[in-house]
């Protein structure tokens, strides 16, 4: 991506942000036929911590992929160093691999769990 896509798009989502925690003014039907317009805004208590769940769960999965990642290339080079300890390399990267998959599950569930 060249600079100028960057920054338009680094603009786009800042613009995004302030669209999203400024207030607006919106009409509201009671029942009653009369609309009533009250102060909202577009992130209510509810919403933030559901929006904070789904972000968390989202930057867990990134961060466990990307250190799942680092032991396979490591392991990958490390095999490629010395063949005759491939078999511990392998066993030792599959243990690793799953407890970081573990960890992941569970603060992916801690996460999605704000969100319900």
């Amino acid at each position: 991506m060249n600079k100028k896509v960057s920054k338009l798009a680094l603009a786009v989502i800042l613009a995004g942000f302030v669209m999203m925690f400024t207030g607006s003014a919106q009409a509201q039907d009671h029942g009653d036929g009369a609309a009533v317009a009250e102060n909202a805004t577009f992130l209510t208590t509810d919403g933030a911590r559901k929006m904070g769940g789904a972000i968390g769960a989202g930057l867990v999965i990134m961060g466990g992929a990307a250190g799942i990642a680092r032991i396979g290339g490591s392991a990958v080079e490390s095999m490629a160093r010395q063949p005759e300890a491939a078999g511990n390399i392998s066993t030792a990267m599959i243990i690793t691999a799953a407890m970081i998959e573990g960890a992941t599950l569970f603060a992916v569930v801690v996460g999605l769990l704000a969100v319900l």
